[in-house]
């Protein structure tokens, strides 16, 4: 039995080193970015979509149950790692998809060392700002760019599961919300 195409673009960190290396010894550029991606939702589609346009190769690093918990609370994830990363994967603006367990994706940077490391508007593209991602100094010290993409506005995993709570409270679906 062959498996998915969404799950073969799941790779493990060794193999996806040796494949960013690749192309960067090609002279292409790869971008990296990384998330929860609890509940995918149109936000991630049009970010990803937008970071896939800026470069030849788009890399998206899944933060792993363990990490999203610690950093989203109690109840999350929503959805297993595994299942999360395969859904990211299918999207047709995603090449590969690594799983990492850590906090942040500084030593998924360190290894993958992109051209082009991709956060949402709720970061600032300023290294001196307190709301630069804690991933970009280690971009910056390979030579690499951060760029900060403009926030989609309503388009949140935790405002979906707040209306969803919501709709199940009150019992019933409000066509303008």
């Amino acid at each position: 039995m062959t498996l998915p195409l969404a799950r073969t673009k799941v790779l493990l960190p060794k193999d996806l080193e040796r494949r960013s290396a690749l192309l960067r010894d090609a002279g292409k550029t790869v971008v990296l970015t990384n998330g929860c991606f609890d509940l995918l939702h149109v936000g991630h589609v049009r970010y990803l979509e937008a970071a896939r346009a800026l470069g030849d190769a788009l890399v998206v690093g899944v933060n792993g149950d363990r990490s999203v918990c610690h950093l989203k609370g109690p109840g999350r994830p929503l959805v297993g790692e595994d299942e999360r990363a395969e859904v990211v994967a299918a999207l047709a603006s995603v090449d590969w998809v690594v799983l990492f367990q850590e906090d942040t994706a500084t030593a998924l940077v360190r290894m993958l060392q992109p051209s082009l490391y991709v956060k949402g508007g709720d970061y600032d593209g300023d290294p001196s700002s307190p709301q630069f991602p804690p991933e970009g100094q280690e971009v910056l010290a390979h030579g690499g760019v951060v760029r900060i993409l403009p926030h989609i506005p309503g388009a949140s995993t935790s405002g979906l599961v707040r209306r969803a709570r919501e709709r199940r409270a009150t019992g019933g679906y409000n066509a303008g919300s």
